[in-house]
C-alpha cells in the first residue's frame, strides 16, 4: 500500500529497475507513471517480451509509457503530470536536458560505483575487474553528461574476495534502492545540498562485449580470476581449445594461481576440468 504521496516519474528498463521499484513499494512509494524501454524479442523463441519494469508498472496498475523518441511531444506529455521528480535506474537511452529538467526536483539517478571511478555501463563489473576491495552506490542529481552530476548520496561496502558480478550488482542493489527510500523526503524539501564530483581519479567504464570473457589460463591468474568473477553471468571467461570454446564455469584462486574447476566444452555438459 502506497503511504507516501511523493508525485514521481520512475525511468528504468531491466531487472535492477524493477527490483528497485519493489524496494520502493516495501517502502510506500509508488510512481504516478512508469517509463520504459519498447518491447523487445527476447528468449530462445525470439518472442516480443515487456521490461521487467513494465510488468511491475502493470502488476501495480500504474500507467506505463514505451516512446520510442524521447522529442517535445513526449516531454509535452510527460509534463501534464506535473512531477516533483525523475528517478531514473537503467533507463538505457540518454535522456535530453530539457526532459531531465522538467521535474521541480530534477532527475536523479542510482549508480553502483563510487563517483567519479567507474561511470559508465559497467561499473559492477570494472570494480571486480580491477580487483577492488571496496565499492558502493552513489545517488546523483543527473546532468546531460553521463554520470557528472553532483552528488546527493553515497553509501559504500566492501567487495568479498570470492563475490562475482551477479552477487555484488544484487547487495548494490538493495544498498542503493534503501539509500533512495532514506533520502527522498528531505530530497523532495529541498533540503539536501548537491555536491559537485571531482574529476580527479575520474574513469569510465565501457560496454561489455562477449570477446571480453576470452582468457588465457596461463596468464596472470589473478587478473583471470578477477575476469571470472566479474563476467560470471555474462559473457563469461571462456578460452579455445583445438579451435573449440571453452567455458569456464567454476574456478578458484589458490596462491595467485587461477585453478580451472570446472568447463563446459563447446557442444557438450559441464565437465570437471583435466588441463
Amino acid at each position: 500500500m502506497q503511504k507516501n504521496k511523493t508525485n514521481f516519474i520512475f525511468w528504468g528498463t531491466p531487472d535492477v529497475a524493477s527490483q528497485t521499484l519493489e524496494i520502493l513499494k516495501e517502502n510506500g512509494y509508488l510512481p504516478s507513471l512508469v517509463v520504459t524501454s519498447v518491447d523487445a524479442k527476447s528468449g530462445r523463441g525470439m518472442q516480443m517480451q515487456a521490461s521487467s519494469t513494465a510488468l511491475f508498472a502493470t502488476a501495480n496498475n500504474i500507467p506505463c509509457l514505451k516512446p520510442d523518441k524521447l522529442d517535445q511531444d513526449f516531454a509535452l506529455q510527460l509534463s501534464s503530470f506535473d512531477s516533483q521528480l525523475f528517478i531514473v535506474v537503467a533507463y538505457g537511452k540518454i535522456i535530453p536536458e530539457e526532459i531531465l529538467n522538467l521535474p521541480k526536483r530534477g532527475s536523479i539517478n542510482i549508480h553502483y560505483s563510487l563517483l567519479p571511478k567507474y561511470r559508465g555501463a559497467s561499473p559492477v563489473e570494472s570494480a571486480i575487474l580491477h580487483g577492488d576491495t571496496e565499492t558502493g552506490v552513489v545517488i546523483q542529481q543527473m546532468e546531460f553528461f553521463m554520470d557528472k552530476g553532483p552528488i546527493l548520496a553515497v553509501d559504500k561496502t566492501e567487495i568479498g574476495k570470492e563475490e562475482k558480478a551477479p552477487e555484488l550488482r544484487k547487495r548494490l542493489i538493495k544498498i542503493g534502492g534503501n539509500l533512495l527510500v532514506t533520502i527522498l523526503p528531505d530530497l523532495i524539501e529541498g533540503k539536501i545540498t548537491p555536491v559537485p564530483q571531482s574529476e580527479t581519479g575520474a574513469t569510465y567504464s565501457k560496454k561489455i562485449k562477449k570477446e571480453d570473457g576470452l582468457i588465457n589460463p596461463q596468464e596472470d591468474g589473478v587478473l583471470n580470476y578477477n575476469k571470472f568473477r566479474a563476467y560470471a553471468s555474462w559473457p563469461r571467461t571462456f578460452f579455445f581449445k583445438d579451435n573449440k570454446r571453452t567455458i569456464i564455469t567454476d574456478a578458484m584462486l589458490e596462491e595467485n594461481k587461477f585453478i580451472i574447476k570446472k568447463i563446459i566444452p563447446e557442444g557438450g555438459k559441464e565437465t570437471e576440468y583435466k588441463g
